[in-house]
């Protein structure tokens, strides 16, 4: 993956400084304010990791919509336990 680099300036938040990350960012990493940050250095840089990614149960709502159209019903074949041919397997039988 090819890294990508922007300069950013401190912004000063009370007696401390913020970075502000910017929502294209945020949005390409998926992250968000209610994902927690660990925050470590090597001496000369800031390391920024979200502690744990999690889906929102919007998200897995989504994902699961996504699933039963996209594949609802090879899923029901294949759970059918009355079902008793493979989908891949034709019953014809070849005679000659």
């Amino acid at each position: 993956m090819k890294k990508k680099m922007m300069t950013k300036q401190l912004t000063r938040l009370g007696n401390s400084l913020a970075l502000v990350i910017d929502k294209p960012i945020l949005e390409l990493l998926g992250m968000s304010a209610e994902i927690p940050l660990q925050l470590t250095t090597d001496g000369t840089s800031l390391i920024v990791t979200p502690v744990f990614r999690y889906a929102t149960k919007e998200q897995v709502d989504e994902a699961i919509g996504w699933v039963k159209k996209n594949y609802g019903e090879a899923l029901r074949r294949l759970g059918d336990p009355s079902s008793s041919s493979s989908p891949r397997t034709s019953s014809k039988s070849t005679e000659k």
